[in-house]
């Protein structure tokens, strides 16, 4: 029994899928709509060529259709049915995409299947629902506005990439598709760091893995974690000087304090004007200051079923 799947796999056989044929069906929907032979040949230990067979059937009977990537065959569950029966009918997996977001699925998908004991939060709904669970604001929650003619429709974790959550804390998974450089991984850490903040704050750890295809992104992600992990590593960090997290806190305090009309929070600054003078010093200096340690650990894992020579 897969724990996060919750039973779901079992609304498959109506499509002939059991067992782990099933599960490996609903992990495929639920976390990336895409796979390759090499991927469901070690999930269910079968010859490359019953493999093939078990594709050409989701093929055949037009619950997928197969892509290219890189010179590999992907096979991608397209079927609107088949998420349906899942309670995933809205998820975007099962349309075509970039090549780039089809690989940064097979990894997410690849990271999944190696630690598929992890309690994984699938679908934007659970997620969503997770944190919210624990008090968190959706304000702190990575998001990405679409506008459209019938008004603003609000994608949280936009990018669809693992996430998992237990009673200790919380596993955040970044996937590089083959960025030449760490701007991808550096906005991802903006985009969660409220989050990650709130979750420490409530006493959880926060774990980010970074999962590569080859040495040079391997060694990108581990400095660039390293430095989440231990800000004492960053350039430029002085011994004590306030941090963007304590600059911000003071600035709630004030901001609080005015709305409340704290005699004793303008008192500590002389005045009204005492106060808004020094957060307008705050301000300037938070683009600056230095950060606190951004998550508790992390990992690089490097892909070996995507980091071969295609097939």
């Amino acid at each position: 029994m897969i724990a996060h799947l919750r039973g779901r796999e079992k609304a498959l056989e109506s499509f002939g899928w059991t067992g782990r044929e099933a599960e490996w069906i609903a992990l495929v929907c639920l976390h990336s709509g895409v796979f390759t032979r090499d991927q469901i040949s070690d999930w269910l230990g079968i010859h490359r060529h019953t493999a093939r067979r078990f594709v050409q059937d989701i093929t055949d009977r037009r619950l997928g259709a197969e892509d290219a990537l890189e010179g590999r065959r992907v096979c991608r569950i397209a079927a609107r049915a088949v998420y349906r029966a899942l309670g995933a009918e809205n998820i975007r997996h099962r349309r075509i995409a970039s090549p780039v977001v089809l690989m940064r699925r097979l990894l997410s998908l690849d990271y999944v299947i190696a630690h598929v004991g992890q309690s994984w939060l699938p679908t934007e709904p659970e997620k969503v629902g997770a944190f919210e669970a624990l008090g968190l604001d959706r304000r702190v929650l990575p998001v990405r506005t679409y506008r459209g003619a019938a008004g603003d429709t609000h994608r949280y974790f936009p990018l669809k990439l693992p996430v998992a959550l237990d009673a200790e804390g919380a596993v955040f998974v970044y996937v590089d598709p083959g960025h030449d450089t760490a701007t991808g991984l550096h906005s991802w850490g903006r985009v969660h760091r409220e989050l990650w903040e709130g979750l420490q704050e409530q006493g959880r750890t926060v774990e980010a893995v970074a999962v590569v295809r080859t040495d040079s992104e391997f060694d990108r992600a581990e400095k660039v974690l390293g430095n989440w992990a231990d800000p004492a590593r960053s350039p430029g960090r002085s011994k004590g000087s306030a941090t963007g997290r304590e600059i911000r806190r003071e600035i709630e305090r004030i901001e609080q304090g005015i709305r409340s009309r704290d005699k004793s929070v303008t008192g500590r600054y002389g005045s009204l004007r005492g106060c808004l003078v020094r957060l307008a010093e705050l301000r300037a200096a938070l683009p600056t200051a230095p950060s606190e340690a951004m998550i508790d650990g992390f990992a690089v894992w490097r892909s070996t079923r995507l980091a071969g020579d295609p097939f």
